[in-house]
């Protein structure tokens, strides 16, 4: 008997399993994740960065469970505003989308300011803004010939970063326990100190420490590829919450035994580096102030690359004008009109915008995508289940309205001129979106995220 095969197109194959999804995950968000945003945090909660991290990380699970069966249903790229436009309503996802697009523009102006301010505690007699033009200029310059960090380079980043954060652990262990014994690793300080402890602060400083987990949601955009995606893609994206929090916690709760005084630093944005310095010598010190600018100039790469590119895709799709921001480089094939444009912009956000207003900005975009995918989890799962599926109003409704809670008080307690300034890019956006729609009577045009 001859046996025939049936040719059809190419498919993703589904081999990855949890693991392989968590690996992925705390590679986008990076061990290090809370040493930029340590000594800010420390000054906005008073001394209570640990509690902060943690609340953020139970705000951060209860939505990454929300992508997780999001992405079951729609394992395609764009994330947020796929599942808020084709779960809940396409104007809302359209202004999700807007969100994100402010998220993309800051990612490499965060990305500039910390290399900058740390290149500047290394060598303080060279001025900050020659600094963040050598970022901007080593950025741009890379993107413009098209370079791009592949996953063997994130994950040989990664081994590095583990082997710095590990000396990390074992010197502030070695230190504590030098100074006062096994009773000086052990305190609940650092969470509740009733001499500085305000509820309000805690609120504030939760609001940037959410930094933390940003990346979290890049796991779902490997849906296609699991193996069982509807439990392994919803299980993997909290996983990767709960290690990459703990991970923090850590690192932050032994930063704040070793240096219980949060406004001693010599410099807030770079006060972890201190702490390695009193732990560890000069070693460590330079160790994590190298391993802090080489993820940084990385996700600083990555960033102005994804930016330009989605540029590209909104002006292909002509959501943008086409005539300038579709355009591709002949010789290397690369937007890059765009490339120079988001250059520019970086440049001038790095200079006229601290770490702090740049970090509370992105977290004003990221937390309203959040909240939008938990009400669209509610809706699709609760409100309109598929024909078949019984109600399940712990996950269909409590987890995602839980989620959306905590999301709303961390986003609404981000200080005043991140709200100004991300409440006049989503009126914009809200402006243009009316206008191109014709007053929401027209479907909006699609953003394609899908090259990202």
């Amino acid at each position: 008997m001859e046996l025939k095969t049936v040719s059809g197109p190419p498919r993703l194959r589904r081999v990855l399993r949890i693991w392989d999804l968590v690996f992925y995950g705390i590679v986008l968000i990076q061990p290090i994740a809370p040493v930029g945003i340590f000594g800010i945090a420390q000054k906005l909660s008073r001394g209570h960065v640990s509690t902060a991290i943690l609340a953020a990380m139970a705000a951060m699970m209860l939505t990454a469970f929300s992508y997780g069966r999001m992405a079951a249903i729609y394992p395609s790229a764009g994330s947020a505003y796929t599942y808020v436009s084709r779960g809940f309503n396409p104007y809302v996802g359209s202004l999700i989308g807007w969100a994100m697009v402010l998220d993309y523009l800051v990612i490499p102006i965060v990305n500039t300011v910390y290399p900058a301010l740390t290149f500047k505690r290394l060598f303080p007699e060279i001025p900050y803004a020659a600094w963040v033009g050598l970022v901007v200029g080593i950025i741009i310059f890379l993107n413009l010939l098209g370079i791009r960090f592949t996953a063997r380079a994130n994950e040989a980043l990664l081994a590095i970063v583990s082997v710095v954060v590990v000396a990390f652990f074992i010197s502030a262990v070695r230190f504590l326990f030098h100074l006062q014994g096994w009773g000086g690793l052990i305190s609940l300080t650092p969470f509740y100190n009733p001499a500085t402890f305000d509820f309000g602060a805690l609120r504030t400083a939760t609001s940037l420490a959410a930094l933390t987990y940003i990346g979290f949601d890049g796991v779902t955009t490997l849906a296609e590829e699991v193996e069982d995606p509807k439990r392994t893609v919803p299980a993997a994206t909290v996983l990767v919450c709960f290690i990459c929090g703990i991970l923090s916690t850590l690192e932050v709760y032994l930063g704040n035994l070793v240096w219980p005084h949060y406004n001693t630093f010599p410099n807030l944005e770079t006060a972890f580096i201190d702490v390695c310095l009193r732990v560890g010598g000069m070693a460590l010190f330079q160790a994590m102030a190298a391993i802090l600018i080489i993820a940084c100039l990385g996700t600083g790469l990555a960033g102005v690359a994804g930016a330009a590119r989605l540029l590209y895709g909104m002006g292909r799709d002509n959501v943008l004008p086409g005539k300038f921001f579709a355009r591709l480089d002949a010789k290397h094939n690369i937007p890059a009109f765009n490339v120079l444009v988001i250059g520019g912009l970086t440049l001038v956000g790095a200079l006229a915008i601290s770490y702090e207003r740049a970090a509370e900005l992105l977290n004003f975009g990221a937390f309203l995508a959040f909240m939008g995918v938990n009400v669209t989890c509610i809706q699709q799962f609760c409100l309109r289940p598929q024909v078949g599926r019984r109600r399940k109003l712990f996950t269909d409704l409590f987890v995602p309205g839980l989620g959306f809670v905590f999301c709303f008080g961390i986003w609404w307690s981000l200080p005043l001129p991140a709200k100004w300034a991300g409440g006049i890019w989503f009126v914009i956006g809200f402006a243009y979106a009316a206008i191109r729609t014709r007053g929401f009577r027209v479907e909006p045009p699609k953003m394609d995220f899908a090259d990202l």
